[in-house]
C-alpha cells in the first residue's frame, strides 16, 4: 500500500510543478510589461508557493490516514480468515515448534495423536526446504495419512529468523481432506476391466498319449476347475479355441488372485487321469490399454512370454512392469514336428526375398551359438545368398575350434568382425540371431537396429526385454540348444543342404555342450539331431578334444570347486575373484563339476571378468536356477542359466544371490 501512496503523492507533486512554472511565466511577462509590478508578483508568488506546500502536505496526510484504515481493515479479515478456516490449519516453525493451530484443526484431530504425525511432517519439509526439492515458489504440498482419512498439506513457508548461523523457516499449512476423492479413485480403479488368455500347454502332447475317453476326461476336468476357479473370484471365462480361454475380471479381484499366488496352477496339475501325462497351464492378464482390445492385445504378448518361459506359468502385465507366478516345473518336450517345418520354409523365403544375410550369436560367444550360426550360414549359402557370421568376441572354450575352422579359406571371409558386421548391413539385410533373444546380449547390439528383417533362433526362456521387431521367432524351451534348433530346420529344409565337417562338428559340439556330453536337458529330438550330424562326418574324438582343459584352467577349477560353500545343505556357492576374461567359461565349467559332488541339487559360481560380475548357475532339475537368476538380471533354464551384473563388486553380488536363493524358497513355501 506505501507504493500506492508514493505513486499518487509523486503524481500529485509533478502536477504542482506545472503549474507553479505556469503561474512564474506569466508574472514574469507581467512584469516586463510593467516592471512596477515587480515587487508585488513577487510576494504573490511567495504566497502561492507557501499555500502549496500546505495543501500538498494536508492531501499527504489525509492520503496516509485512509491508507492506515484499509491495512487494518485487511489485517482484520485476514486474521478472521485464518482463525475461522473452514480447514484445518497450523502455523509451525522448521525446528519443531507449533506456533498457532486453529480451532478447527484441534477439533478435526481430537481423536488421534497428532504429535509424532506433526513432527514427521515438520522434519519432512525441513529436509525439502533445505534440499530444495519439490517446492516451487516456497509453495508446499504434501499427502498424507492420518487415521482412516486422506489428507493433501497445502502452504506456503517464510525465513523467519536465523539461529546459531542456522536458517529457521516459519510455514503455514492447511490440511485438505481428500478422503472422498481418493476412495472414489480407488472404487474406480478397482473397477476397472483386466482381460487375460489362459491356455492349456500340452494339448497336442494329451491328444497323442491319451484314449479319446481320457482326453473327454481330462478336458472336462481342466474346463470345470477352470470355470469353478473363475466364480470364485467373480471372473468371466469364455472358451475361444480348443486349448485356449478368455478371461475377464475386475483389478480388485486381480489383486486376490494374485495373493493366492495363482493356485490354479496347482489345481489343474493335480488332475490325474491317467499317470501317462500331467496337465498344465499357462496364463497371462493385462491391465495395461485405453479399450479392452487394447488389453487383449497386451495380454496376447505376454501369453507369448509364458510360452516361450516354458509354460506352467502366469504372466502380468501392469504399470509398465511383467510379474511371474510358476514356472518352476520341468519343460516338456514337445513331439510335433509341424512348427519346425513351417518355420524352415518361412526362413527360406525370407532369406531368398534378402539382399544377404548376416548371421549373429550372443556376447562372449560360444561353441552353441558359432555352431548355429555356421548352420544358418549354410542355408544362406545353399540359397545362393551372399552370408556372413558375426563373431566379435571368442571365448576360451571356443579357441580351438575357430582354429580350427579358420584353416579353410572360406570361413576366414565368411566369420567377421563388429566392423564389417556395421559396414555390410542394411535396410535390405536378413539378421539371423541365434542362442539369444535379447538385444542386449546381442554380440553387436547396433545391427538389430540397421537390418530391414529379424529372425530369432533360441532355446532359453523368454525375458520382458526380448527383440519385438522380429519377423519370424523359433524359440522352444524344450530344446537342448540352439544348434538342435537349427539341425532340426535343416533337416526340414526344401533343399539339399550339405553340410562341410565344420559345420556339423560345430552344431554337434554345440549340442554336445549344452547338454554336457548328453546328460543334461536331453530329450528324443536332441539324439535324432545328433544322429543326423553323425551321418554328415562328424568326428567324435576331435570334438571332444576342444573341450578339453589345459592344466592351469583344470587347476583353477578344482580351487574353485574347493572352496565353495554349501547354503541349506544342498546348494553350493563359490566364488572365482581373479579378473579374467574367460571368466563366464570357467565358472560354468567349475558349477558343472560342483553337481557331481553327493547332496549337490545346485551350484552357482560367480567370476570377475573386469567390465561386470559374472554368475553361472546349475541345478539337477529341483531348483529352478533360472527364477533366481532372474532376479539378478539373468536368466536361462531351470537347471542352466546365468546373469551379469554391473556396478556391485564380487562379494556384494554373493551377498544379494544369498538373497535371491531365500526369496525363491520362500515364494516356494507360500
Amino acid at each position: 500500500m506505501s507504493n500506492n501512496n508514493n505513486k499518487f503523492f509523486d503524481s500529485l507533486v509533478s502536477k504542482t510543478k506545472i503549474y507553479l512554472i505556469i503561474i512564474a511565466i506569466l508574472l514574469l511577462i507581467i512584469c516586463i510589461i510593467k516592471p512596477i509590478l515587480i515587487l508585488p508578483a513577487l510576494i504573490v508568488y511567495v504566497l502561492i508557493i507557501l499555500y502549496t506546500y500546505w495543501t500538498n502536505q494536508k492531501r499527504m496526510a489525509e492520503v496516509s490516514e485512509h491508507i492506515r484504515d484499509l491495512t487494518l481493515n485487511v489485517d482484520n479479515v485476514s486474521k478472521r480468515t485464518l482463525i475461522n478456516s473452514p480447514f484445518p490449519l497450523i502455523i509451525v516453525e522448521t525446528d519443531g515448534s507449533i506456533i498457532w493451530k486453529s480451532t478447527r484443526f484441534v477439533s478435526e484431530f481430537r481423536d488421534v495423536d497428532i504429535n509424532p504425525i506433526l513432527d514427521e511432517v515438520i522434519k519432512d519439509l525441513k529436509l525439502e526446504i533445505e534440499n530444495n526439492t519439490k517446492l516451487r515458489n516456497n509453495q508446499i504440498s504434501q499427502k498424507i495419512v492420518i487415521g482412516n482419512k486422506n489428507y493433501k498439506i497445502l502452504g506456503e513457508y517464510v525465513k523467519s529468523k536465523q539461529v546459531d548461523k542456522k536458517k529457521k523457516y516459519m510455514a503455514t499449512l492447511y490440511f485438505v481432506d481428500e478422503t472422498e476423492i481418493v476412495n472414489l479413485k480407488s472404487d474406480y480403479n478397482n473397477s476397472q476391466i483386466c482381460v487375460g488368455i489362459a491356455m492349456i500347454d500340452n494339448y497336442e502332447e494329451i491328444l497323442q498319449r491319451t484314449s479319446g475317453e481320457e482326453q473327454v476326461q481330462l478336458f472336462s476336468q481342466i474346463e470345470k476347475k477352470l470355470y469353478d476357479w473363475a466364480s470364485e473370484y467373480k471372473c468371466l471365462v469364455i472358451k475361444v479355441e480348443r486349448d485356449t480361454f478368455i478371461w475377464i475380471c475386475e483389478q480388485k479381484y486381480l489383486e486376490k488372485i494374485e495373493e493366492s499366488k495363482f493356485n490354479i496352477l496347482d489345481i489343474i496339475k493335480e488332475i490325474n487321469v491317467s499317470n501317462k501325462i500331467q496337465s498344465t497351464l499357462s496364463m497371462a492378464v493385462s491391465t495395461e490399454g485405453d479399450s479392452n482390445y487394447e488389453k487383449y492385445q497386451s495380454a496376447k504378448n505376454a501369453i507369448d512370454i509364458a510360452l516361450g518361459r516354458g509354460g506352467d506359468q502366469v504372466v502380468i502385465r501392469k504399470n509398465g512392469k511383467y510379474t511371474f507366478f510358476g514356472g518352476r516345473t520341468q519343460e516338456l518336450e514337445k513331439r510335433t514336428r509341424v512348427k519346425a517345418r513351417s518355420v524352415a520354409s518361412a526362413l527360406e523365403e525370407l532369406i531368398q526375398e534378402s539382399e544377404n544375410v548376416v548371421v549373429m550369436g550372443h556376447t562372449n560367444s560360444d561353441i552353441d551359438a558359432l555352431g548355429s550360426a555356421l548352420g544358418i550360414y549354410r542355408l544362406a549359402k545353399t540359397l545362393g545368398k551372399p552370408a556372413n557370421v558375426v563373431s566379435s568376441s571368442i571365448g576360451v572354450g571356443l579357441g580351438n575350434f575357430v582354429k580350427y575352422a579358420t584353416r579353410d579359406e572360406e570361413y576366414q571371409k565368411a566369420i567377421i568382425g563388429k566392423e564389417k558386421a556395421l559396414e555390410i548391413t542394411n535396410s535390405n539385410t536378413l539378421l539371423v540371431i541365434v542362442d539369444t533373444h535379447k538385444k542386449s546380449y546381442s554380440d553387436v547390439p547396433e545391427l538389430v537396429d540397421m537390418a530391414g528383417k529379424i529372425v530369432i533362433i533360441d532355446h532359453h526362456r523368454m525375458s520382458t526385454d526380448y527383440i519385438e521387431s522380429s519377423v519370424l521367432t523359433f524359440q522352444e524351451v524344450y530344446a537342448s540348444s540352439a544348434a538342435e534348433l537349427v539341425t532340426e530346420l535343416l533337416v526340414y529344409s526344401n533343399q539339399n543342404i550339405k553340410l562341410t565337417n565344420v559345420e556339423a562338428e560345430g552344431l554337434y559340439a554345440g549340442i554336445m555342450m549344452d547338454t554336457k556330453n548328453f546328460t543334461f536337458k536331453t530329450g528324443v529330438r536332441t539324439f535324432e539331431a545328433a544322429a543326423y550330424l553323425r551321418k554328415c562326418g562328424v568326428d567324435i574324438i576331435k570334438v571332444k578334444k576342444w573341450f578339453q582343459s589345459d592344466l592351469e584352467t583344470y587347476n583353477i577349477i578344482s580351487e574353485i570347486v574347493a572352496k565353495a560353500e554349501i547354503i541349506g545343505d544342498s546348494i553350493a556357492i563359490s566364488v572365482y575373484n581373479k579378473v579374467d576374461k574367460d571368466a563366464n567359461i570357467i565358472c560354468a565349467k567349475a558349477a558343472d563339476e560342483l553337481l557331481t559332488i553327493s547332496n549337490i541339487t545346485a551350484s552357482f559360481v560367480i567370476g570377475n571378468y573386469g567390465e561386470k560380475i559374472c554368475i553361472s548357475g546349475r541345478s539337477l532339475g529341483d531348483i529352478n536356477v533360472q527364477i533366481i537368476l532372474e532376479k539378478l538380471g539373468g536368466g536361462g533354464h531351470i537347471t542352466l542359466a546365468g546373469a551379469q551384473v554391473e556396478g556391485m563388486n564380487i562379494y556384494d553380488v554373493k551377498e544379494e544371490l544369498i538373497e535371491k536363493i531365500k526369496e525363491y524358497f520362500l515364494e516356494a513355501g507360500n
